[in-house]
């Protein structure tokens, strides 16, 4: 009873301490053996080890890939055009043994400070190259390489890998967005003034040639009608000249018609003249000589 009694505490010590010198890296995680605040082993492969209880410790990190979203950055590019940048980042612990070095009990939390410092410091080195347009503009993919390409060189101190930077948003500040639409408004007012008057100055163009053209077919068309009426009263005239010297009485007779029919017309019936006169002659008579 005595033994069964010692045993029993004994056996508890034992599992303790067997749970004590076991851990599991699983395939999400790496892991480092710290001894005194020193690193003794690393794991970075999943599976089941060995430490030295209450001696030794664990500390465990991620391996996957995890995400950093800055803080919007203000930012001043070659044309003097301040922006303000959103980006956010893609990164991994490639080298625990260095990370641990760098951020030291910090982890991760720290490490992310320190990497946001460094895109930031990236981020207005590459874009305060450039111009705002090229900023602005759909096609920025060399640029946010670039901020990658610089942030990762910085990185490798921490032992972290950047494996991407991408920038979210890139705007105006909004102090600078009422005068910026301002005067995007007095360019769009002054490219329609513009163009209302290229318009204007299109029709005037399109309406003097139409008046010129009115004239030109009107004078063309009173010139032939000139040429066509001359040539009717030649041919009328040759007709008459004609008819004239074929019966000179006849022709008398048909002028003398005409001209009562024009004296007498409408409310003119009254003449003063001699009665005697020539203008008589075919009315006194009563055939033709």
């Amino acid at each position: 009873m005595k033994r069964s009694t010692l045993l029993l505490p004994l056996a508890v010590v034992v599992l303790f301490l067997a749970s004590s010198s076991v851990f599991i890296v699983d395939e999400r995680e790496k892991a480092l053996v710290m001894q005194f605040g020193q690193v003794r082993a690393v794991r970075p492969d999943p599976g089941l080890y060995f430490k030295i209880p209450f001696v030794q410790e664990v500390v465990k990190y991620e391996d996957r890939i995890l995400s950093l979203d800055t803080q919007p950055l203000e930012v001043t590019p070659l044309d003097d055009r301040r922006l303000v940048v959103d980006a956010f980042a893609r990164w991994r612990i490639a080298d625990v043994v260095r990370f641990r070095q760098a951020v030291g009990t910090g982890g991760e939390s720290f490490a992310e400070n320190r990497l946001e410092r460094i895109l930031n410091a990236a981020t207005r080195e590459v874009l305060g190259s450039v111009t705002s347009n090229s900023v602005l503009s759909a096609d920025r993919v060399e640029l946010m390489n670039r901020i990658k390409d610089s942030a990762k060189k910085e990185a490798e101190s921490l032992g972290v890998e950047v494996i991407d930077v991408r920038i979210k948003r890139a705007d105006l500040p909004k102090q600078n967005l009422d005068a910026t639409f301002a005067r995007m408004r007095a360019e769009r007012e002054r490219e329609a003034a513009d163009e209302i008057a290229r318009g204007n100055e299109a029709a005037q163009k399109v309406r003097a040639q139409a008046d010129r053209t009115v004239v030109e077919l009107t004078s063309e068309a009173q010139k032939q009608a000139d040429i066509i009426r001359g040539e009717a009263d030649a041919l009328r005239n040759a007709i008459f000249a004609e008819a004239f010297g074929r019966d000179p009485e006849f022709f008398a007779f048909y002028r003398s018609l005409k001209a009562y029919e024009v004296s007498l017309r409408g409310d003119n019936s009254t003449l003063v003249i001699n009665p005697n006169s020539e203008f008589f002659d075919y009315l006194k008579t009563d055939s033709l000589e």
